[in-house]
């Protein structure tokens, strides 16, 4: 039984820790997508100021590497982090069949729901950040195809545009359907966490209703509790009305 503890709280302690790690990556990683939109402005307010295509919105090489590395590292974090969950859920299970432990689930519970929260904040921060990512491919395409309508002529040319601006619009219809993918998962792991939580209270009001002897005797001293009150409160009374009559008298 005490190996169990001990593995218990091993898995706690793992799981808190990469918690911390997450939180630290999160952190960084949302200060990277504001670092994004902040530059993203301060160039858009210079091409309103300067007509010039000498230097592109953002410098794609370091943020978007940034970007990736950094993704990368918190989806192998939440990986783990979900690992963890599973093997804490399973000895849950293995210990609400012999003896049942509220304070243990609620831990549980509580784990998870760190885990959805870290999840849903990352895929927030990475979708707006690949969403401005699109966003400056679209407006540094589009001027290249102006520049490049303006120093040529003909049809050929301005056939050539309108197959870019086709591929334009694709690529934003498959950042739509990529976030309804996302939105889709979200609600798959929810109504699957529904159904483990659902299994759980099962098992617990089966076993306890294994055991009728102890609700009866739990019955029981509530009506005695209750019954005492009622003998201590009348006794209090009485002394209160002999005090007053004690008092006028």
């Amino acid at each position: 039984m005490a190996d169990m503890g001990n593995h218990w709280e091993d898995l706690r302690k793992q799981a808190r820790q990469l918690e911390n790690e997450l939180d630290l990556k999160l952190v960084s990683f949302s200060k990277l997508g504001t670092s994004y939109t902040q530059r993203e402005f301060t160039s858009s307010a210079k091409e309103k100021g300067k007509d010039s295509d000498s230097s592109p919105l953002l410098n794609k090489s370091s943020s978007e590497h940034m970007f990736d590395t950094m993704g990368m590292e918190i989806e192998q974090l939440l990986a783990r982090l979900t690992e963890t969950n599973d093997k804490m859920a399973e000895y849950s299970q293995s210990i609400s069949l012999t003896a049942p432990n509220a304070a243990l689930l609620h831990t549980l519970q509580r784990h998870r729901d760190i885990l959805q929260d870290y999840s849903h904040e990352f895929q927030k921060t990475k979708a707006n950040i690949a969403a401005l990512q699109e966003r400056e491919d679209l407006l540094g395409s589009v001027r290249r195809d102006i520049n490049a309508y303006k120093n040529s002529s003909g049809l050929n040319r301005r056939t050539e545009l309108y197959l870019k601006e086709h591929e334009h619009i694709r690529n934003s219809e498959r950042l739509v359907d990529e976030q309804i993918s996302i939105a889709m998962a979200t609600k798959e792991n929810l109504q699957a966490q529904k159904g483990f939580l659902g299994t759980i209270s099962q098992k617990v009001n089966a076993i306890s209703n294994r055991f009728p002897v102890i609700n009866s005797l739990m019955q029981r001293i509530n009506i005695r509790k209750r019954r005492d009150s009622i003998i201590l409160g009348g006794v209090i009374a009485s002394c209160i009305i002999l005090l007053l009559l004690y008092a006028f008298h």
